[in-house]
């Protein structure tokens, strides 16, 4: 399934009527805008009804398949937004025109620029301009240029999987560690040195975890 971006325009284009009618080119035409050339298993006739549960059905398994068929079509990398849009367009003229479309050539070449004028191309039906294709092609277009955010970074659920409290506590090890070592290597001077040297390191690691602790019971992660 496409993000909602995409799902929320689809809808809002198709509409959904639950009893068969004939699009503006004379295709019969059910649900969320599902027409028996999408075959997807029903194909709508005068005088047919369905309920709200089995359009929403027909749609989602429809731009499921759109998005299904297309995306070996796609060579070029593409975000989700970016997909939607291709969906879309799909969903509406159809697998066969979109693998054929200067979209998806424009796209595929690298040109995301000339594959949005492209899109926009696709507003007639029956050889006549349609104000709705308009303000849809439009609409996808829109959807297509937008840049999707960066994905958040994931909250840790604890503490102790934070990197810098991690690290401080290898300090406090590897310090602990060269406390020992001193006195079975060293004497004298040279051992109180190393002793005071393994202290600040430790108090140094303990100080990070300590303020690493008030962050986190802050809310900071």
């Amino acid at each position: 399934m496409i993000n909602a971006a995409g799902i929320s325009l689809i809808k809002s284009f198709e509409g959904c009527k639950l009893t068969a009618y004939q699009d503006s080119a004379g295709v019969w035409t059910i649900g969320w805008g599902t027409t028996g050339r999408a075959g997807l298993g029903i194909d709508p006739a005068e005088g047919m009804t369905i309920t709200q549960a089995e359009a929403d059905h027909w749609f989602e398994k429809g731009v499921n398949k759109f998005a299904a068929e297309i995306a070996p079509l796609i060579t070029a990398p593409i975000n989700a937004n970016e997909m939607a849009a291709f969906t879309s367009l799909a969903y509406n003229i159809g697998t066969t025109a979109f693998a054929k479309s200067s979209a998806l050539r424009h796209f595929n070449a690298g040109d995301k620029m000339a594959a949005a004028e492209a899109i926009q191309l696709w507003n007639k039906a029956g050889g006549k301009v349609l104000n709705g294709l308009v303000r849809r092609r439009s609409a996808e277009v829109a959807l297509f240029l937008t840049p999707v955010p960066p994905e958040p970074a994931p909250q840790r659920a604890s503490i102790s999987q934070s990197k810098t409290v991690q690290a401080s506590a290898v300090q406090i090890a590897s310090a602990g560690t060269a406390g020992v070592g001193a006195f079975a290597a060293l004497d004298g001077t040279a051992q109180i040195v190393a002793l005071v040297i393994a202290g600040v390191i430790g108090l140094a690691a303990l100080f990070i975890i300590r303020e690493r602790v008030k962050a986190w019971a802050s809310g900071w992660r």
